[in-house]
Formats: C-alpha cells, sequence, structure tokens
C-alpha cells in the first residue's frame, strides 16, 4: 500500500471515530446504478457526477446526448437524401465529441 493510500485511510479512519461519515445523504443504502461509470476513469466518473449535481455537464457529454438523439432520428428515416443529411449531422457531432474528450484528456495531463 502507498504512503498516499496509507494516509486516506487514517484520515477516513479518523473522521468514522469522529463521527463525521455519519448522517450523510444515501447512508445505509445500496450505490446507485451508474453503467455509464464503466466507460470512464474513475476520477473522471466522480468529476462528472459532481457536475451533473450541480447542474452543470461538460460539452463532451452534451454532445455525446445529442448524437445518441440523432441516431434515434436516423433510425426513423426511410428517404434516402434525408438520411444523408441525418448522417452528416451524426458524424458532424460525433468529430466534436471526440474533440471535446480529446480537449479534455489534453487538459488533464
Amino acid at each position: 500500500m502507498s504512503w498516499l493510500s496509507r494516509l486516506a485511510e487514517r484520515q477516513i479512519q479518523k473522521a468514522r471515530l469522529k463521527g463525521h461519515l455519519q448522517g450523510l445523504e444515501g447512508e445505509g443504502k445500496p450505490l446507485p446504478d451508474r453503467p455509464g461509470d464503466a466507460l470512464v476513469s474513475p476520477g473522471d466518473a466522480a468529476g462528472f457526477r459532481i457536475m451533473a449535481e450541480a447542474g452543470v455537464l461538460p460539452e463532451e457529454i452534451t454532445l455525446k446526448k445529442r448524437a445518441a438523439t440523432q441516431r434515434e432520428h436516423l433510425a426513423t428515416l426511410t428517404d434516402e437524401a434525408e438520411r444523408k443529411a441525418a448522417m452528416a449531422e451524426l458524424a458532424r457531432l460525433e468529430m466534436l465529441q471526440a474533440i471535446a474528450e480529446e480537449a479534455r484528456r489534453k487538459f488533464l495531463r
């Protein structure tokens, strides 16, 4: 165990013994199911969760939702010209999402 892990464990134990970890929201309840968290690092997942609870979403998440909506719309289209335009819009959204994700990765390095 690294020195940082030991320090964190000591701080958690100290807070537990002082009663600072009692009466917290969600105490005694199972952790919420967050299947999307498996797709990102634990640090990113925690950050996204904190932002979501504050009512803020990063651009890449907003773009991901828009792309999913566009995919659903594309599945309903039968006209070839409309499908082609919808596919171009989906490609644009996915490109913007990839750019936003890469910008976040570079920023965090």
